[in-house]
């Protein structure tokens, strides 16, 4: 009988958090460890977010379609309080949800790439309140009564968002949210299917003991003053505050794992929005730059792009490519430890110039492009490591093929 948990027993909360995580690992394939520790710290701050002077966003994004973003608001769905996904919604109806006497509401905006992206409108009220609405003290000021009879009245906006979208955003968005850059699943990487009838019961079960858990720490969370990790500070380290507060809240391993996520994702790049013309370079550069070779200085590459025929490269907003347009469209994309793809040096005989490695562009090939025509989708899928529950390609991938410089052979350049 000393074995059953009764209503008087104490949560884990560290071993809470690992099962939470342990059930997005099931569902999403996140690009690092780190994100895995982001996304469940900002499920559980979400039972908390009434402690907190600062909800962060967090926002799922990525150069393409395909690549589980939506399926990881599906998830945070069944573990936050409160939820509501939308596609479309009006500032109005927003600042209203808000203000129900319910609580506050846990909203997930999918598509969000149709409020900030190229195909967004005019909608300021709306991405004021996305805006605004991190910060408890924030609010809209409206006019409330008919005809002459009005007054001032302030509603407010504070509460927890999560978005999901192509692209990227405004920096006065991406400043106040953790961002998960998600990419498409390789071949080898393996997910459980998401059914709600079936797993939306497990995930609310965790939410319920999650606000359980909320609330025997939430008189110690609001008093908590999170220490930083060195060099976070300013606007990231308001937006970590929370969750680092959370973390120090479950004990365990949950501290030393956030503060690592804190330094990783907030010194990560960031990318833009021309996704599809960058799988045609990725692709155009495998194919057709690259060939088999392990660099190439930048020169060369974009000497190898203007000869192609019918290749987009030669007229980039009415000029040529150039090392600056290359590097930006490459920017977006990571390599497989996941960094942001950059040009290094490449020693030649003829000199140091600067250029891409292989290595470096291997993953975004991998995901991004379609199968070269002598390859089938099974011998892509034999000839990679197989991985499975959320890990990373890069984990399982030899030492030589994510550590610069090993194993390449000199590149002889004709000047």
């Amino acid at each position: 009988m000393s074995d059953l948990i009764t209503p008087s027993t104490p949560i884990d909360g560290a071993s809470l958090l690992d099962e939470v995580e342990a059930f997005h690992r099931r569902f999403n394939v996140f690009p690092s460890e780190a994100a895995y520790v982001a996304v469940t710290l900002w499920d559980a701050h979400a039972h908390l977010i009434e402690c907190f002077e600062i909800t962060p966003r967090i926002a799922f994004l990525s150069p393409e379609p395909g690549s589980g973003k939506s399926r990881a608001l599906e998830i945070i769905e069944t573990l936050t309080p409160r939820s509501v996904t939308t596609v479309s919604a009006s500032a109005n109806a927003l600042y209203r949800l808000v203000g129900m006497p319910e609580g506050l509401p846990t909203v997930l905006f999918d598509e969000v790439d149709t409020i900030f992206g190229p195909k967004a409108g005019t909608d300021e009220a709306l991405r004021g309140f996305l805006n605004a609405g991190y910060r408890r003290t924030s609010g809209a000021v409206r006019c409330v009564g008919e005809g002459s009879n009005q007054n001032a009245q302030v509603f407010p906006s504070y509460c927890a968002v999560a978005m999901a979208g192509l692209g990227s955003l405004p920096d006065t968005v991406l400043s106040r949210s953790v961002i998960i850059r998600m990419r498409k699943r390789a071949p080898n990487e393996k997910v459980e299917p998401y059914r709600q009838r079936r797993d939306q019961k497990v995930g609310n079960a965790l939410r319920d003991r999650l606000a359980k858990w909320a609330d025997t720490v939430r008189d110690r969370v609001a008093e908590a003053w999170p220490e930083m990790p060195e060099g976070v500070t300013d606007r990231p380290g308001d937006v970590w505050e929370a969750l680092l507060a959370v973390a120090d809240a479950a004990g365990g391993h949950w501290p030393e794992r956030a503060r690592a996520a804190c330094l990783e994702l907030v010194h990560s790049g960031r990318d833009n929005d021309e996704a599809s013309l960058g799988v045609r370079l990725l692709t155009d550069l495998r194919d057709k730059v690259f060939c088999g070779a392990d660099r190439m200085p930048t020169a060369a590459i974009i000497e190898c792009l203007l000869r192609l025929d019918d290749a987009p490269w030669g007229d980039l907003d009415d000029k040529p490519i150039n090392s600056r347009a290359l590097a930006r469209l490459l920017g977006q994309y990571v390599t497989p430890s996941n960094k942001p793809i950059k040009p290094r040096g490449i020693r030649t005989p003829s000199g140091f110039p600067k250029g891409y490695y292989a290595e470096d562009l291997a993953d975004a090939w991998m995901r991004y492009c379609p199968l070269p025509p002598q390859e089938s989708a099974t011998s892509a899928t034999s000839a990679t490591p197989q991985v499975s529950g959320g890990e990373r390609v890069a984990d399982a991938l030899p030492a030589s093929a994510t550590r610069p410089g090993v194993n390449a052979t000199p590149l002889t350049v004709v000047s």
